[in-house]
């Protein structure tokens, strides 16, 4: 069955950086568009990045772009978000999501804490 399991969240201070990875199993993953979506405390979902399938073409919301970097590794059915210079802001539980036309798998996401 198709499994996405998130991976390395925590406390970051302001200013930080880090790195998320998202396992992934059960689909050819190289065939899929990936996605990275976030949810903030008490607020709705928030679409991050996009690294779609094709042509290797990458989408990030204006709210991250130039700080967040998304990459994929199909050799290893694994997805990436790097993310540098962390505000308060991006605190939130970040989940990877399989696309095709839409998305139809999430996974159970990982919560990054941005605090001093």
């Amino acid at each position: 069955q198709v499994q996405l399991v998130e991976s390395g969240g925590g406390l970051v201070q302001p200013g930080g950086s880090l790195s998320l990875s998202c396992a992934t199993s059960g689909f050819t993953f190289s065939n899929y568009g990936m996605n990275w979506v976030r949810q903030a405390p008490g607020k709705g979902l928030d679409w991050v990045s996009t690294f779609d399938s094709g042509a290797g073409i990458t989408y990030y919301a204006d709210s991250v772009k130039g700080r967040f970097t998304i990459s994929r590794d199909n050799a290893k059915n694994t997805l990436y978000l790097q993310m540098n210079s962390l505000t308060p802001e991006d605190t939130a539980v970040y989940y990877c999501a399989r696309a095709a036309a839409y998305i139809d798998y999430w996974g159970k996401g990982t919560l990054v804490t941005v605090s001093s």
